[in-house]
């Protein structure tokens, strides 16, 4: 069983040896696995690089972290959008229990993430990768700050490799930092009525969020006139109304406020820009509220107007009931199930596949209370479902191991109801009552409902018969809600002692194995579904 960090820190604090982690060596293989380094990495401790190493200096900040070499821009947009809460931020990063000063200082550092529906305690080696003794990777902006480094380095270890970090949404950091559940808007034109009041409003409730401009891939950073970079994660720090004065009186402003993980100068040069004439029209107090800064920094002011026509993409992470932290504000009721597709039992494809696809894992969920603000009494229901260990698997399957999946929603009647499970017949002559928006080869996909009380089925599934995965299907809903899975029971009913007469058992061989073959087909094989046939058919004599 693998040490815990508090067994590794009094051994090594004991001994007085530097952890040396076995699991993540220093080495260049866990750096890129598909490719050689134009040169080789020098793997050296903080202690090794500055006189005096922090793990954190005066606070985590959204300013603290800039990023290195290697495309991981949304882990880094997810890590400016966690510094924003400190107690969020505590949670990842413990302070309290290690450090550089002689009573903690051992070499190792622990970092705790949201992996597969529970937190997991990653310990590492502080032997970071570097060149002519600088940071290649992630780092802080002060020389002698390294949470980040550091943090980064665990969140390689945990996924395989740093390469394996390389290209990603930000919607996964988000969630790995918070166990909360993202939900993605598309924005120009296909942008919600609503969207500013729900950017607000997620805002307020502690909500990470995160935003980008689609790009083809040799546009990818590729800098655009008016500042903003292509194919590039931002954090969104800040959501306000503001009061303008103009000729012709009082204006209310929309504004958001966006930060580039570079932390450099490449900023928004519009309306509302570092450099533009609009601040003018704001009172020094509204300014002072407002926090101003107008350093080359990365962050910088748009209008919504703006933020919706530039960006294509916006990603809200709410925060899930379990996170008891001061700082979040939970509204959501949450619940969470646990399960996979297997080959030849549960990995039925979606509804292309008539003849498997009621093999699928089934979720009943049942809703009682309209929400409090909903005018046509439905209730508000976010479905997420989430591959769980795909990224790890880069190293086997490539760049794109992610399986391609979605879901849909069925009514239940109060005679469906009576049923263990759903069966084929059923979805032979139901239509679904609601669906994802797509199957999508991503981590996860997430959709909002609205949906009239009542009982549903939630079916998700892989696009394809036949593929193998685990997964987790989440429920956000704003009032409490029941759900689970709908499953029959495997038991033994009574106790089977078969009559057998002489002369029989030739007659009944054959018999049954004729089933068997019909049933079974030309492969010989069953499944779990198909067995059960086979054993009723068996029994029922």
């Amino acid at each position: 069983m693998p040490q815990t960090y508090e067994q590794i820190k009094q051994s090594c604090l004991r001994s007085g040896r530097l952890y040396e982690d076995p699991d993540f060596e220093a080495v260049d293989d866990n750096v890129f696995t598909s490719r050689r380094p134009p040169r080789p990495f020098v793997w050296r401790r903080p202690t090794e690089m500055v006189e005096d190493p922090i793990l954190v200096d005066d606070g985590a900040s959204r300013m603290d972290v800039a990023q290195g070499r290697l495309g991981d821009c949304w882990f880094l947009a997810g890590i400016a959008s966690l510094t924003q809460y400190p107690g969020l931020f505590k949670r990842v990063c413990p302070t309290d229990d290690q450090g550089f000063g002689k009573k903690d200082y051992c070499g190792a550092f622990h970092f705790c993430f949201w992996q597969g529906g529970e937190w997991v305690d990653v310990v590492v080696d502080d032997r970071l990768p570097t060149i002519n003794n600088q940071l290649i990777f992630v780092h802080s902006k002060s020389r002698n700050e390294f949470w980040s480094a550091l943090m980064e380095k665990a969140y390689a270890k945990m996924c395989g490799s740093y390469e394996a970090l390389k290209g990603g949404q930000t919607s996964e950091a988000m969630e790995d930092f918070t166990g909360g559940m993202t939900e993605s808007f598309d924005l120009g034109s296909k942008a919600p009525k609503d969207l500013f009041k729900v950017m607000l409003k997620a805002h307020n409730r502690q909500s990470l969020m995160g935003c980008s401009i689609n790009a083809k891939p040799n546009q990818i950073e590729a800098k655009l006139d008016n500042g903003l970079v292509m194919g590039h994660a931002y954090t969104v720090t800040g959501v306000r109304k503001v009061n303008a004065r103009t000729r012709s009186g009082q204006m209310e402003v929309e504004l958001v406020r966006i930060r580039n993980p570079w932390g450099n100068e490449r900023e928004w040069t519009g309306a509302w820009g570092d450099k533009s004439s609009e601040w003018s029209l704001l009172s020094d107090r509204e300014k002072k509220e407002m926090d101003l800064t107008f350093d080359d920094d990365g962050e910088f002011w748009m209008s919504y107007r703006d933020f919706i026509s530039n960006f294509q993409r916006l990603e809200i992470c709410m925060l899930s009931p379990d996170v008891n932290i001061e700082d979040a504000k939970v509204t959501w009721a949450a619940d969470v199930h646990k399960d996979r597709w297997r080959v030849g039992s549960t990995a039925g494809g979606c509804r292309n596949n008539p003849n498997t696809f009621h093999k699928n894992p089934q979720f009943r969920v049942t809703l009682h209370d309209v929400d409090d603000d909903d005018d046509d009494d439905s209730c508000t229901l976010i479905v997420s479902l989430m591959q769980v260990g795909r990224r790890k698997l880069r190293k086997k399957l490539g760049a794109n191991s992610n399986l391609t999946i979605g879901f849909a929603i069925y009514k239940l009647e109060e005679d469906d109801l009576k049923a263990a499970r759903l069966d084929k017949d059923y979805f032979l002559y139901h239509a679904s009552s609601a669906r994802s928006n797509t199957f999508i080869n991503a981590r996860e996909i997430t959709n909002r409902f609205k949906l009239k009380p009542g009982s549903y089925c939630i079916v998700p599934s892989t696009f394809d018969a036949n593929e193998e995965g685990d997964f987790l299907v989440r429920l956000f809903s704003e009032k409490e809600k029941k759900s689970d899975v709908q499953d029959e029971q495997t038991r033994i009913t009574r106790n089977v002692k078969p009559r057998v007469t002489a002369g029989e058992d030739a007659n009944m061989d054959s018999k049954y194995r004729s089933f068997f073959e019909r049933v079974a087909g030309k492969d010989e094989q069953v499944d779990a579904y198909e067995l059960k046939k086979v054993l009723e058919a068996a029994f029922s004599k």
